[in-house]
């Protein structure tokens, strides 16, 4: 019999927070029963395996980004949707690590379609309209756009940029600069 409380959304959830706290490599089945102070095994009529619980909080954090994203980008065009959109992905980093890691994780195709991943894309398809960018350079923009804001998070949160000058939130602010003006003035073939 199930343990009564336990479903998968408790579980991703917990999962989630165990993220944040200790880290997404460290999310294991016995890690997350521990919280629940249940056996290993109890959890598994609620999810098949670890990797199972990983698919989940990777989904549940391309979720939460999304909708936080959707919010942000609201009403907003150009430059403005552009900042609001990055600076998600950027505080979204901040506040919840573990999880941003499980966004980065590679999902099988089934799932990534059917996840909030789609919504990312559509969203900076949406974005990028205002720049007036073929459908192929829209392509390459995205690619050019999730590198940044990625690679920044990833820097930012390592610490790379907490001892030098200027502030990371200057260059930050430049960095989103620069990227408008090269989506405005982006490269002919």
């Amino acid at each position: 019999m199930a343990r009564v409380g336990l479903t998968p959304e408790r579980l991703t959830q917990a999962g989630a927070e165990l993220a944040d706290e200790v880290g997404f490599e460290q999310v294991t089945l016995a890690a997350v029963a521990r919280r629940f102070d249940v056996k290993t095994a109890s959890l598994y009529s609620h999810l098949t395996s670890s990797q199972d619980l990983k698919t989940r909080i990777a989904l549940l954090a391309l979720e939460e980004m999304a909708d936080q994203a959707a919010d942000a980008v609201a009403g907003r065009a150009g430059h403005d949707a552009l900042n609001a959109f990055a600076d998600v992905y950027r505080n979204y980093a901040r506040a919840h690590p573990g999880r941003y890691a499980a966004s980065r994780m590679r999902l099988d195709p089934q799932d990534a379609e059917a996840s909030a991943g789609r919504r990312h894309s559509q969203m900076m398809r949406a974005i990028l309209r205002g720049y007036k960018l073929t459908d192929t350079d829209e392509t390459h923009a995205i690619r050019l756009l999730g590198s940044i804001f990625h690679g920044y998070a990833s820097l930012e949160s390592s610490g790379s940029f907490s001892h030098s000058a200027p502030d990371s939130e200057d260059s930050w602010l430049k960095i989103l600069e620069a990227l408008d003006s090269l989506l405005t003035n982006w490269p002919a073939h």
